[in-house]
């Protein structure tokens, strides 16, 4: 089962975490369901950046990010060369090392 290193974050991972999930999960939801409250203001539809997260380690394993995606990261805040949306980012067996930017599209935090 492969392993998500969460680099830490002031907000929603103030001392990192390392979690494990199954392959074929997104990353967005294994998050989830880590309890890291990663933003994803569309319901993992494909729909917005909130999500977005850079991948430091293991992004080749994640699969080729479609047009819409690819279309959606470019309106992503602090957007890098290995951005994704961490919904669509589907995970493989090779173990990832994610960043969770500092802020994200929304003005507000949503409350899901």
């Amino acid at each position: 089962m492969p392993t998500i290193t969460v680099l830490p974050h002031a907000q929603l991972a103030p001392e990192g975490d390392v979690i494990e999930a199954a392959s074929g999960t997104s990353i967005c939801e294994a998050l989830l369901d880590a309890g890291i409250a990663i933003e994803h203001a569309c319901e993992m539809s494909c729909a917005c950046t909130t999500c977005h997260v850079i991948v430091r380690e293991g992004y080749r394993s994640l699969g080729e990010p479609d047009e819409i995606e690819e279309d959606l990261l470019d309106k992503a805040w602090g957007l890098t060369p290995t951005s994704r949306l961490s919904c669509q980012a589907l995970l493989a067996d090779a173990d990832v090392t994610v960043e969770l930017p500092k802020y994200t599209i929304n003005h507000a935090r949503e409350n899901h």
